[in-house]
C-alpha cells in the first residue's frame, strides 16, 4: 500500500474517475438517442467505451504509470485470454441455468422472430458494454484502490459503485445489490487475479449475452421462461439463490488462484520485488 501522505490523494483522483466515467455515460446517451442508424445501447457502448479508454490513458498518465499497471494494455496472450473469459461466462451461465431448470417448473421455448442480425448486434453490443464498464470500474479505479485499501476493501468499494450507477441506470436497489455488486465481485477478482481486463471483458460479455439468449434480459432472447402458475416467486427465489451460488464460487476460485500465484512468486521472486510491481 502506498503512504498515508499519498493516500487520500490518490483516493480523490479515483473518485474523480468515477465521476468522469458517470458524467460521459450519462452524456453518451443523451447524445446517441439522436442516431436513429444504430440500436441505442450499441451507440452508447462504442462511444463510452472508447471515452472510458481515453478517461483511463489520462489518469494513469496523471499517476504516472502504465496501462499495464492497471489490466487495460494489449498483449500477446489478450486474446486468448478473452476467449477464455468467454468460455468461463458461458460456463456460468449453463451451470446457472441448469439450477433454475432442476427447481422443476420452468422451461424454456424458442422465442420466434429474432434474426440472426440481432444476435449478431446483440452480442457486439454486449460486449462493448462489458468493455466499458470493466475500463470503468475494474481497470484503473480498482487497481488504484487495491494499492490503497487493500484487495477486500477495493472489491467492496468498487461493487458498491457499481450497484449505484445500476441503480442510477434504472434497476431495483434488489437486482443492484444482489445482481450487479456480486457480479462486480467476480469481474473485480478476475481482474486482479489475471493482471488484466481480457478474462473479466469475456467473462462479462458472455454472461450477459447468455442471459440474453436464454430471455434473461428485458428484450426478447433467442429464447424464453416459461414459469408454471403460482410458481413465479419461487422460480425466482430459485434464480436469484443459484445466482449468488454460481457468482461467489466463481468468485473464490479466482481468489484461491490469485493467492496461489502470490504464494508462488514469494518462493521465486525477492520481495522487495514483489512490493513494487503491482
Amino acid at each position: 500500500m502506498e503512504n498515508e501522505s499519498r493516500r487520500w490523494p490518490a483516493f480523490g483522483r479515483v473518485l474523480l474517475f468515477f465521476a468522469s466515467c458517470a458524467v460521459l455515460l450519462a452524456t453518451t446517451a443523451s447524445l446517441t438517442r439522436r442516431i436513429p442508424v444504430l440500436a441505442p445501447a450499441f451507440s452508447i457502448g462504442t462511444v463510452a467505451s472508447l471515452g472510458t479508454f481515453a478517461l483511463t490513458v489520462l489518469f494513469v498518465r496523471w499517476e504516472g504509470i502504465c496501462l499495464k499497471d492497471v489490466g487495460a494494455s494489449l498483449g500477446r496472450q489478450s486474446l486468448r485470454r478473452f476467449a477464455v473469459g468467454i468460455l468461463l461466462g458461458l460456463l456460468l451461465v449453463a451451470l446457472h441455468t441448469s439450477i433454475v431448470a432442476f427447481e422443476g417448473h420452468v422451461r424454456w421455448v424458442r422465442a420466434p422472430g429474432v434474426s440472426f442480425f440481432e444476435a449478431a448486434t446483440a452480442l457486439a453490443t454486449y460486449l462493448l458494454l462489458s468493455c466499458r464498464e470493466e475500463l470503468a470500474f475494474h481497470g484503473y479505479p480498482l487497481r488504484r484502490l487495491e494499492h490503497l485499501r487493500g484487495l477486500l476493501v477495493s472489491l467492496l468499494i468498487v461493487a458498491f459503485v457499481f450497484a449505484i450507477e445500476h441503480m442510477a441506470g434504472g434497476s431495483t436497489w434488489v437486482e443492484a445489490l444482489f445482481g450487479a455488486s456480486i457480479g462486480s465481485l467476480l469481474f473485480g477478482m478476475a481482474s486482479i487475479a489475471t493482471k488484466g481486463l481480457a478474462v473479466p471483458i469475456g467473462l462479462h460479455a458472455a454472461w450477459n449475452f447468455g442471459d440474453w439468449m436464454r430471455g434473461g434480459k428485458s428484450s426478447s432472447g433467442l429464447w424464453k421462461s416459461v414459469v408454471a402458475d403460482g410458481f413465479q416467486e419461487r422460480v425466482q427465489l430459485v434464480a436469484m439463490s443459484g445466482y449468488a451460488v454460481v457468482m461467489l464460487s466463481a468468485t473464490f476460485a479466482f481468489w484461491w488462484w490469485y493467492r496461489r500465484s502470490m504464494h508462488e512468486g514469494q518462493g521465486n521472486v525477492p520481495r522487495v520485488t514483489i512490493l513494487t510491481v503491482e
